[in-house]
């Protein structure tokens, strides 16, 4: 009866599997940095936020104090019944309720011109074409502080002051420049072909647009919206010269009401009010993170 003996292991397989392991080791040494520094950067981000939650539910005068506390150590639900049912000068609901038309009428015409535009430039060759793509970028580069005066002038000539459609004109003109620029690098990471090939099985220019290349710049209408409706939502200077009156405030310029130029401010009030305000955002985003997600991955590939 004959047995097989295992060769002996050569010097050069001990040598490779010594440089194996330390070079797992060394991976693994790079994953637990990078996560540790990606906790870090996480930490940061979200303490801001915590300590907004957490102060909301405190009262105002242990806020103001020189004590820190990172948790309320008398709860209270008051400053969000302060927000909720103040109406000495301008209330909650109608605020949220100016807050939400705007962006979204934003979002919504903001969207659609920049989709046309962003076709024109890429599909198209015309004349002065690099023309208006720099121009886009030099508007850009304009910040909306100069244009106060001269915004503020024309809307009260066209009698749109304290009204929904002139603070929503504004901010289309406000958000139009960025979304036509991101929108312009989703249509041109769409092969041409891809409609081309539509054509040549029978479809016509327009539906083979709307079957096969609308689908596919979808999540980049999705990604760009997310950050018109963000700087809709958030924008302040802007509404507070063009909402004056109280019952016209959009939510940020909202919050003004509980600071108190001569007096103390309800730091309270404002946090409980700040919280309330991120939750539209919040929803939002749950809503369409996926298609998010989708749409900066795609927008960063070109086809």
């Amino acid at each position: 009866m004959s047995t097989v003996v295992a060769p002996p292991a050569t010097a050069s397989s001990s040598r490779a599997g010594t440089r194996r392991k330390p070079g797992k080791l060394r991976k693994r040494a790079v994953s637990i940095v990078l996560s540790a520094i990606s906790l870090v950067v996480f930490a940061c981000a979200a303490f801001p936020v915590y300590w907004m939650v957490q102060t909301s539910f405190q009262p105002n005068n242990e806020i103001i104090g020189s004590d820190v506390n990172f948790w309320p150590e008398n709860f209270t639900l008051r400053n969000y019944e302060t927000v909720l049912l103040a109406t000495d000068r301008a209330q909650f609901l109608p605020a949220l309720g100016n807050s939400l038309i705007v962006t979204i009428l934003t979002v919504v015409i903001a969207l659609v011109f920049a989709f046309l535009a962003s076709l024109a430039v890429t599909r198209f060759r015309f004349r002065s074409r690099k023309s208006f793509i720099i121009t886009i970028l030099i508007v850009q580069m304009i910040p909306a502080e100069a244009m106060i005066v001269s915004t503020y002038r024309v809307l009260d000539d066209w009698s749109l002051l304290n009204t929904i459609a002139g603070l929503t004109l504004v901010y289309v003109a406000t958000v139009l420049p960025f979304t036509i620029w991101t929108l312009r690098g989703f249509v041109n990471g769409v092969p041409v072909d891809l409609e081309e090939a539509g054509m040549i099985d029978g479809l016509s220019r327009t539906g083979a647009f709307w079957k096969i290349t609308f689908p596919l710049l979808a999540p980049g209408l999705v990604a760009t919206g997310v950050f018109g409706f963000i700087q809709a939502w958030n924008e302040f200077l802007l509404a507070l010269v063009v909402m004056s009156r109280p019952e016209m405030m959009t939510l940020p310029v909202w919050l003004r009401i509980f600071q108190v130029a001569n007096g103390t401010t309800n730091w309270a009030a404002i946090m409980a009010g700040s919280t309330l305000m991120s939750i539209p955002v919040i929803v939002f985003f749950l809503i369409i993170q996926g298609r998010m997600t989708q749409g900066l991955v795609s927008g960063a590939v070109k086809g």
